[in-house]
């Protein structure tokens, strides 16, 4: 079972709805990717709950990698979070899941059965890189809950001419950025940088989630 040592929080314990974050394949829920998109959104006055998947734990006890663990086994750590979550006092319609890449497409995956009241995905893996043909989106055709996917310009899991062709759910709202690859950093001949790029998908979640306020 999880517990509070075993996540990072950050903003105030009253904030309304609360958006747990779940890590990309590489990195755990302290990669500065999370830290800078977790300390924006709960500076904006959101509450921001992050966890490690189990063989990120391992890895980080022991110092050696390990491939992700497969995928009932991410699932049931996000269904652990969740129950963590709903014991706290948290309302399954008041809880955002989101992730970077890997930890998003999870969280897309129980989203609708969960009940939970959206969801945020930072940088979905639609396909692996040089392989669009292995698409990640059947279950996105259908999603029910309302979903933002902020996705670089430039990302090798998911580019806007590929995604265009998609059958996506209107459910789902696309916030692109400018230039960016998968982790939203552009290219410096494009006159822009990182830090904008991730301020820009700060600002869409926070906006994301105020929507979502305003409609219940």
């Amino acid at each position: 079972m999880i517990s509070e040592t075993d996540l990072i929080i950050d903003g105030e314990s009253d904030t309304g709805r609360v958006l747990a974050l779940a890590h990309g394949a590489g990195q755990g829920m302290a990669s500065p990717f999370l830290d800078t998109v977790a300390g924006g959104v709960a500076d904006r006055g959101l509450r921001v709950v992050r966890f490690n998947f189990p063989y990120m734990i391992k890895r980080l006890k022991s110092g050696k990698k390990s491939p992700p663990d497969r995928e009932p086994v991410l699932l049931e750590a996000w269904r652990s979070v969740i129950q963590w979550l709903v014991s706290q006092g948290v309302a399954p319609n008041r809880l955002v899941l989101g992730g970077k890449s890997m930890g998003g497409r999870m969280a897309s995956l129980i989203a609708d059965e969960q009940g939970v009241g959206g969801l945020v995905c930072l940088g979905y893996p639609f396909h692996p890189p040089g392989r669009p043909e292995k698409l990640r989106t059947a279950h996105l055709e259908g999603i029910r809950t309302p979903t933002l996917i902020c996705q670089g310009e430039r990302d090798t899991f998911g580019r806007p001419d590929e995604v265009a062709g998609y059958r996506l759910s209107g459910r789902i709202r696309i916030h692109w950025i400018p230039d960016g690859d998968h982790g939203f950093k552009p290219r410096k001949a494009s006159g822009l940088d990182q830090a904008t790029n991730l301020r820009s998908a700060i600002e869409a979640v926070v906006d994301f989630i105020e929507d979502l306020k305003d409609s219940t």
